[in-house]
């Protein structure tokens, strides 16, 4: 860092950051916030690697979260993991040959971050893994793959949860390289807060707080095969006849559930709402006023935490487990049996009382800028 003038650097540090679907957008939107504070110091560039591509699953959240247009679009569109993953590291080959960042910043788990972080490294250009650490122990699930992989290539670790310290130790990364930084998705959250507060989403679907849930399903080995779609129907015919679910439907489960002969049968279930996917601010506002939230979403359950609402989480196994630890999350499966148990437990008010883990504050931005920084000097 050279100092040019009183108070005036030169820009010694060019950073990439890399986002591609919703959950990355929400992680770097407080990034880009904080390092607006360094103007004079770090020459950041935004890449949207066009995983998520859509109005609906983009345009919008970018919009919402007030991140700036990206300086770079690869457009990648569409297809299996493998093709959108090479796509991703064709082109962002060419971002890196022509930017030649000193750094390379990577969020969460999707298939851009796995794609980005693998050419990256194998140019010489170091990675940070923001988010790094979580395991769900899982290998069937690509995310976890992508964890793995990411975390094992990457110079510079920010973990959100104490499990991530704990697996990065066990796997053998350098205590050096790993900082606990706490969750960049409760910095987004409480950004948003005002415009959370401000939205009309529940006068618009006429609904009055607590008296409703809120369901997000769309993990492929939930809604891609006929049998566990099969199974969930059944699930959710039963526990709406106690309470009306509201269900933003992910256009990929959409396409599934069309694809398998179900999509008539949901749009069928008597106090079932189906909805287009809402604009963040809409979407938190209905799980900040719900009664309990049913999801296979990773940031659902640390959301729902932060919100003290009922999480029933419809999977076997999470790479969050503080949300289970310390939060309001209680993993059910597809077992049908206790998911309606755990319902009418929470109808009765038995509600499982949980706490905000250490750093879910609000800071965790602020916190890796600030060590970036220092490792800059």
């Amino acid at each position: 860092m050279t100092l040019i003038g009183k108070g005036i650097y030169k820009i010694m540090e060019k950073i990439v950051v890399v986002a591609g679907a919703r959950p990355n957008f929400m992680k770097i939107a407080p990034l880009l916030r904080e390092f607006e504070k360094y103007a004079n110091r770090f020459d950041v560039k935004l890449v949207h690697t066009g995983q998520h591509y859509d109005y609906q699953m983009s345009d919008v959240f970018l919009r919402n979260f007030g991140i700036r247009e990206p300086d770079m679009h690869l457009n990648a569109g569409s297809g299996s993991h493998a093709e959108v993953t090479a796509r991703v590291m064709v082109e962002f080959e060419k971002v890196l040959k022509v930017d030649r960042p000193d750094l390379v910043i990577v969020v969460g788990d999707v298939n851009s971050t796995l794609a980005c972080s693998l050419v990256a490294s194998k140019m010489g250009v170091k990675v940070a893994h923001v988010e790094a650490g979580l395991r769900s122990f899982d290998r069937e699930m690509p995310e976890e793959i992508n964890r793995l992989v990411t975390d094992a290539l990457s110079d510079y670790l920010f973990v959100s949860e104490l499990s991530g310290l704990k697996n990065l130790k066990h796997e053998g990364v350098s205590k050096s390289k790993v900082f606990y930084v706490g969750n960049i998705m409760i910095d987004t959250l409480f950004a948003q807060m005002q415009k959370i507060d401000a939205s009309g989403i529940l006068e618009s679907l006429q609904l009055m707080p607590r008296t409703f849930a809120v369901m997000t399903i769309h993990r492929p080995s939930n809604v891609d095969v006929p049998k566990t779609l099969a199974e969930i129907h059944e699930i959710i015919e039963r526990i709406a006849n106690d309470t009306k679910i509201v269900y933003p439907i992910h256009p990929r489960t959409k396409k599934a559930m069309e694809i398998g002969g179900y999509l008539k049968k949901f749009e069928d279930i008597k106090n079932l709402l189906m909805i287009e996917p809402l604009g963040d601010s809409d979407f938190l506002k209905l799980m900040k006023y719900a009664r309990w939230v049913l999801t296979d979403s990773g940031g659902i359950q640390e959301e729902t935490t932060v919100l003290h609402v009922p999480c029933l989480t419809m999977r076997e196994n999470t790479e969050r487990p503080s949300t289970i630890t310390q939060g309001t999350n209680i993993l059910v499966g597809r077992d049908s049996k206790k998911i309606h148990s755990e319902v009418q437990k929470i109808l009765a008010g038995r509600v499982k009382k949980g706490r905000v883990p250490k750093y879910w504050d609000g800071k965790a931005a602020e916190r890796i800028v600030k060590i970036i920084k220092n490792l800059s000097t």
